[in-house]
Parts: C-alpha cells; sequence; structure tokens
C-alpha cells in the first residue's frame, strides 16, 4: 500500500515519511517490553500464603522472556496510521501479546506439543510444573482482556508506571493490588470519535476463540497423521495464526474510533495474508533452521506427523 493509497482510504490526510522500518520496529518493540512488564503483577511483598507469588513470577518469566513481539507491532503499525490515542494502542499491543504468550504456554505442554523449549529456555512447564503453567495460560488470558478495557489504569494495577517511548520502566510497587474497574469507565476519544470497546473486546474474543486460534489449534491437533487438502490446510492456518495476526491491525485501527470502510477492509486483507504467510515460513523453518536459531526444538512437526 503506497502513501497515496493510505492518503486517499484515509480521506485525503496527508501521510507522514516513516522511520526506517528497522528504527520503528526497535523502538516499538522496546516500548511494548516495558508496557507488558508495567501490566504484569509484581512481587506482593506479603507473607507466604497470602499471595500467588509464585504464580505471578511464572507469569512474568512466560511474557518477558524474549520473543519478536511481531502482533503487538501491528498494533502500533494500524493504530499509528489513524492517529490513535497511546494509552489505548499501549492496552492493545499488550493484550494480544498477552494472549499470544497464554497460548503458547499451554501448546508447550505435554498433552498438546510437549516442547521443552520456548525462546531459547525451558518452558514454563518444565520450569513452574505442569498445573501451574496451566493456571498461568488461564491468568494471561483474562488479564488480557483487563488491560484491553483498561489501559491506563492496569498499569498502576501492577504497580508500575507505563513508560514513554524510550523511557525505562518504573520498578513494581510492592503489595499493589487491582482496582477494580468501575462500571461506566471509558476509554479516550481519539481520531474519528470514542474508541469503540466493544468491538475491540468481540473482535479479540473471536480471533482468540473457537473460530480462531483455539479452533485452528484443534484442527491441528485433529489433522496428526492426515494428509490435508489445500484449502483445509489454508482454513487451518488462517484460524491458527493468522486470526491473531489480522486482529491485531484490527485493534491497532479500532484504537482511533471507527475507521473509514476502505482502509479497514484494506488493513484486514493485509492481516489475513499477513497470517498465512508467517505460519509458512514458521513451517519450513521448523524443518531448515535448528533448535539453537529458533529457540525452541526444531523438527517437532515432522517429528509428529502433523500437517504443514
Amino acid at each position: 500500500m503506497t502513501n497515496d493509497t493510505l492518503a486517499a482510504a484515509l480521506g485525503g490526510r496527508p501521510v507522514a515519511a516513516p522511520l526506517t522500518l528497522s528504527a520503528w520496529m526497535q523502538a516499538r518493540a522496546a516500548h511494548v517490553e516495558a508496557a507488558l512488564a508495567a501490566r504484569l503483577p509484581g512481587p506482593s511483598g506479603l507473607a507466604a500464603g497470602l499471595a500467588p507469588d509464585r504464580l505471578h513470577e511464572a507469569m512474568r518469566y512466560a511474557v518477558l522472556g524474549g520473543g519478536k513481539r511481531v502482533r503487538p507491532l501491528l498494533v502500533y503499525a494500524a493504530g499509528e496510521l489513524v492517529g490513535a490515542d497511546a494509552a489505548v494502542l499501549d492496552g492493545a499491543a499488550c493484550a494480544v501479546e498477552l494472549i499470544h504468550v497464554y497460548s503458547l504456554v499451554h501448546d508447550d505442554m505435554p498433552a498438546m506439543d510437549n516442547d521443552d523449549m520456548r525462546r531459547g529456555r525451558p518452558t514454563v512447564h518444565v520450569q513452574y510444573g505442569e498445573a501451574m503453567a496451566m493456571l498461568v495460560g488461564d491468568a494471561l488470558q483474562t488479564l488480557a482482556f483487563e488491560v484491553l478495557v483498561a489501559p491506563a489504569g492496569s498499569a498502576a494495577q501492577a504497580g508500575m508506571a507505563v513508560p514513554a517511548l524510550g523511557q525505562p520502566a518504573e520498578r513494581p510497587l510492592a503489595g499493589t493490588a487491582p482496582e477494580p474497574v468501575k462500571a461506566g469507565d471509558a476509554l479516550p476519544a481519539t481520531g474519528s470519535g470514542s474508541v469503540p470497546v466493544a468491538a475491540m473486546v468481540t473482535a479479540l474474543a473471536r480471533a482468540a476463540g473457537s473460530w480462531g486460534m483455539a479452533g485452528g489449534q484443534a484442527l491441528d491437533i485433529e489433522g496428526v497423521g492426515v494428509r490435508l487438502s489445500r484449502p483445509q490446510l489454508e482454513a487451518m492456518h488462517r484460524a491458527k495464526t493468522g486470526a491473531m495476526l489480522s486482529v491485531s491491525v484490527t485493534l491497532g485501527l479500532l484504537a482511533g474510533g471507527e475507521p473509514p470502510a476502505a482502509l479497514a477492509a484494506a488493513v484486514k486483507r493485509y492481516g489475513e495474508i499477513i497470517g498465512l504467510a508467517f505460519q509458512v515460513v514458521d513451517d519450513i523453518l521448523d524443518v531448515t533452521a535448528d533448535s539453537a536459531t529458533l529457540g525452541k526444538t526444531a523438527g517437532k512437526d515432522q517429528a509428529q506427523d502433523k500437517p504443514t
């Protein structure tokens, strides 16, 4: 999509010349890392047995252990295109990454892919046990929706302030407990109008649910040892991987208010194509790259006779 095409989709508004892609990605990746750290619960400072400190430790281990942060980058790219509020974008970017990480935690467990390594270190169930890993995934999924609907408040709930782009995160405050989201709380008005919170929640829930990521994972499990047709394989990839990549750009647009129809359609299609391409490349790397490069066990798909 050229700048002229984007300008037309935005109703004639000019599009500023971007930073180099590499510099932009590095800056946003560092920023979302700090934003995630700010939203994850830290040590409570309370006596043993009074707070789930080990669960919180495991959640931080799972999320802050590296990663490409592709989904948050897509949120920022789409949101900055429409001038979305920075705090709303941070909430959406953190939400998609928390959903993604929860899926990895569960996917690595013995009942699923049974992988011992993720992002170059032991998986959560290896480090903390299977029961705790299950709870980590559950807690990250619910936290995702919390930070999506209360992007500014959630940082305070974790006892930290969200840093400005390029600034370091503050240390957590011991003993800080979450404040409930009050009825009637709203996200700020940005772009062309108020942020459609319900639409954002619905989009993320669908992308992560049975018609999206979870459903794609189910198709993947059922496809073990089965030769799938190309339409079946593409349907699995669109759900398993593509849904969360596509919703990332959708959330970025919605963070700026209701987007122009032409822009929404173009960006949605872009997200779908990126999702399919991402999974194809991932499948190829599983065969061609080694475990050290991947940060996880190479050759798992072929060893388990999974469809690719």
